[in-house]
């Protein structure tokens, strides 16, 4: 069995005032302003699972094709703790492109790791033709079974729709957080929709860094940060006048 791989999980890493400068998340999607960054997102419950108060998953792998001739499959690992997976025997496979489709329980045999990836065994899959009838589908847990996070954490996934306000200028709305980019920079940075967005202009790309977070809310999606003057300028659109600036140098 190949170990593990290094640290880069969906489940518990998250804001930490005692820590290095820099963001981080785990397994279940959390995050931290010391830590890697998770990718892991909350899926919504299908339609035919809809209710007032729809269930939210958590995915921690994608089935990608049949792997021998018993019934097992490789995966793309979407945690960044697959050594959890010893810990987790009930798992829900949800059928992506199939709207409407209950999320099916299976219970997880076996599973090794095959160079990046993994190999999964369930029970009651046993032949090709069961293997292949789940190629596509995501595995997913419960989100009330995200693991604990120290205090002082949070989910990426709980970040993800928080409203960015900027105490530097008087609590302005800077926008909502949509996606945490974590492979551009050394630093992981919070994609943030802009609330002033015109027609053709980019998302703001915000370090997610002790120096600048005061406040995470999860609860109420709300996410307090003291910005540098200039920053949210970084990621601004060329105006018409420096268009023509630049042609006429050009």
């Amino acid at each position: 069995m190949e170990s593990p791989r290094p640290t880069n999980s969906r489940e518990q890493q998250g804001y930490s005032a005692s820590e290095p400068p820099v963001a981080s998340v785990a397994e279940d999607g959390a995050a931290s302003a010391s830590a890697p960054l998770d990718r892991e997102r909350l899926a919504a419950a299908p339609a035919a699972q809809a209710s007032a108060q729809p269930p939210s998953w958590v995915l921690v792998a994608r089935l990608i094709r049949p792997h021998g001739r018993r019934g097992e499959l490789v995966a793309e690992i979407l945690t960044d703790f697959p050594e959890r997976f010893h810990e987790r025997s009930r798992l829900f496979l949800i059928p992506t492109e199939r709207v409407g489709s209950r999320p099916r329980e299976v219970l997880l045999e076996n599973f090794w790791f095959l160079r990046s990836r993994m190999v999964m065994k369930f029970q009651g899959v046993d032949s090709i033709n069961d293997a292949e009838a789940l190629r596509g589908f995501e595995v997913a847990i419960p989100a009330g079974e995200r693991a604990p996070l120290e205090a002082g954490s949070v989910y990426v996934s709980d970040l993800i729709g928080c409203r960015v306000v900027d105490l530097n200028r008087d609590e302005a709305d800077v926008g909502e957080v949509v996606d945490v980019d974590r492979d551009s920079s050394s630093t992981e940075l919070l994609v943030v929709r802009r609330r002033d967005r015109r027609e053709g202009d980019q998302d703001a790309l915000i370090p997610f860094v002790r120096d600048y977070t005061v406040r995470v809310d999860a609860a109420h999606r709300l996410l307090e940060m003291r910005l540098p003057e200039g920053l949210l300028e970084i990621n601004a659109p060329i105006s018409e006048e420096e268009k023509r600036e630049a042609a006429e140098r050009g």
